[in-house]
């Protein structure tokens, strides 16, 4: 076909798109960066959910360009129509700001644009990619496609399937070299087309390119027409990224390593392009072990912690959470936790050569035990302000309860916590505090007692309430009970406890554990003292009351 007939094509196919990609690139200066500056991007796409691998992508990319005095900016990908759900961008924002991914440049959610490089939404790009497209027609390296629902009629797709095949009759597209009048009746038949790239390649070439994370990789080069523009108008992912990256200067893409078999794809894009390819991260999968043993992607279908709102219903604090997802990128994290123990995570730094190039394992029972040294160094007031949080946007009626008696939740929050040398760290999230509480709001129900113990646990009981008066520290209360147990029976002295076990009912802790049950309904329990300061006389004596 003569290169002129490509041009006709394309100002047959795109009539109405008088803007050259000359002018474009005039809209978008080339930045002034300095040796070392990251600019990258998140770029979400609205379908519902944040994933957790999709979070994890924006924290590496915040984290790159913090630590560079780089470039973040936010770009929505809202290209695909059929799986764009109408709430999700705010579900996007929301958790941003939620963990405090500031962004330099992005769109706010009532459309200004923040940054010169918008606008930061695909949907409103489009005159920029049918400009390309149109380039792409002209310069005979793409064409327009006319075969039903183009992209995978069984018939058509068999033959893109076997378009290369190794005999000297290869298939090619069926639209692939359509002449100017054969375009032109489809067109004045009213058929709408895609766009596809005209591949170079027969299905034979390699092609090599370098991954930031995974070094020197190498794969078979592509060698499909593959899509650049839908029958819509609208560009898929491929097409899409390779304009608006380079238009904004993107020096470094994160993005899932699922991507790493598209990069030959898209490097040819770039090359038809003329753009210089973007370098890529392609960061490892956040991974579960499945029942089967076997290591698996964590999946929003089988796995609540996917979903980053997981997160907040349960009540995590967001130091947690990222403290968590740091140790994942990178290992060395743990190590500078341990010797900075008081500094904040923002502290840490780390480069693109210190991502892990292994698929992190996702474990809840680390995340847990993560978030309660956490919370562990929480005041008693900073843990009740977290609960009340957590409360008033998941739970009113506990809100209103914790609000009620501002001061007896923050103390019963400070037991074994304010001032003390090892604060208890069995707290993990906000979800937990009413069950692990649950005392301080109803009599305990249950109580965590063996049968065999019932008839020696009400004897002491008896003598106990018999001679109870409100204590006026933990020493008093415990001089009290040591008292009324050595009157009936227990050892007050393990060490004589342990030489004659026979002697006695029981050693003081045995003593101090039925008490502890009988109030709180269970055998551990924060200070006893704090608890019965907290409950007060009248409701004390009440649950000493109760019986075996």
């Amino acid at each position: 076909m003569q290169t002129n007939q490509y041009q006709q094509i394309a100002d047959l196919i795109f009539p109405d798109v008088t803007l050259s990609t000359e002018e474009i690139f005039a809209r978008y200066p080339r930045r002034e960066l300095r040796d070392g500056q990251v600019v990258t991007r998140y770029a979400p796409s609205p379908t519902g959910m944040m994933h957790i691998g999709n979070f994890f992508q924006a924290f590496i990319s915040y984290n790159l360009a913090k630590n560079t005095d780089g470039v973040l900016f936010l770009r929505i990908e809202d290209t695909d129509e059929k799986r764009k759900v109408q709430s999700a961008r705010e579900v996007i924002y929301h958790i941003l700001d939620e963990y405090d991914i500031k962004f330099d440049e992005y769109q706010t959610l009532d459309g200004k644009d923040v940054g010169a490089y918008g606008p930061y939404v695909q949907s409103q790009r489009t005159e920029i990619y049918k400009a390309f497209a149109k380039k792409l027609v002209a310069e005979g390296k793409a064409f327009p496609c006319f075969c039903k629902k183009t992209e995978g009629k069984d018939d058509v797709l068999k033959q893109r399937q076997t378009k290369f095949a190794e005999d000297d009759e290869k298939e090619y597209d069926p639209c692939r070299d359509l002449s100017f009048d054969e375009v032109k009746k489809h067109i004045d038949n009213g058929e709408s087309f895609a766009v596809r790239l005209r591949t170079k390649n027969t299905g034979s070439e390699r092609v090599k390119f370098y991954d930031l994370i995974k070094g020197q990789l190498e794969a078979k080069a592509n060698a499909k027409d593959f899509v650049l523009l839908k029958s819509d108008g609208v560009p898929p992912y491929a097409f899409a990224h390779a304009i608006d990256d380079t238009l904004m200067g993107t020096t470094v893409v994160v993005r899932g390593e699922e991507y790493i078999s598209s990069t030959p794809a898209h490097i040819e894009l770039f090359e038809a392009l003329g753009f210089k390819p973007i370098k890529y991260c392609h960061n490892p999968l956040i991974c579960k072990i499945g029942d089967n043993g076997n290591r698996r992607k964590i999946s929003k279908r089988y796995d609540p912690e996917a979903d980053m709102r997981f997160y907040s219903d349960e009540g995590y604090p967001k130091e947690a959470v990222l403290e968590y997802l740091l140790g994942m990128i990178n290992s060395g994290f743990e190590i500078w936790r341990k010797n900075n123990p008081d500094k904040p995570w923002q502290d840490f730094k780390f480069g693109i050569d210190d991502i892990t190039t292994v698929a992190p394992i996702f474990d809840i029972i680390k995340l847990n035990d993560i978030s309660k040294n956490i919370i562990s160094t929480y005041s008693g007031e900073k843990l009740y302000s977290c609960w009340l949080d957590w409360a008033e946007k998941n739970d009113s009626k506990l809100a209103e309860i914790l609000k009620s008696d501002r001061q007896k939740f923050i103390g019963l929050c400070a037991m074994d916590r304010d001032g003390s040398p090892k604060p208890r760290k069995d707290i993990y999230n906000m979800k937990m505090m009413k069950e692990y509480f649950s005392y301080m709001f109803d009599s305990p129900a249950q109580f965590e007692i063996d049968p065999a113990d019932h008839q020696n646990a009400n004897a002491l009981l008896d003598a106990y309430l018999q001679s109870f008066e409100m204590p006026e520290s933990n020493e008093d209360w415990f001089n009290h009970v040591k008292a009324v147990a050595a009157a009936v029976g227990y050892a007050t002295d393990n060490k004589l406890y342990k030489q004659n076990p026979e002697n006695f009912k029981g050693n003081i802790a045995k003593a101090c554990e039925y008490i502890r049950v009988a109030i709180t309904g269970r055998k551990n329990s924060p200070t006893l003292f704090n608890i019965i300061e907290l409950l007060g006389e009248s409701e004390t004596k009440k649950r000493l009351s109760h019986r075996f």
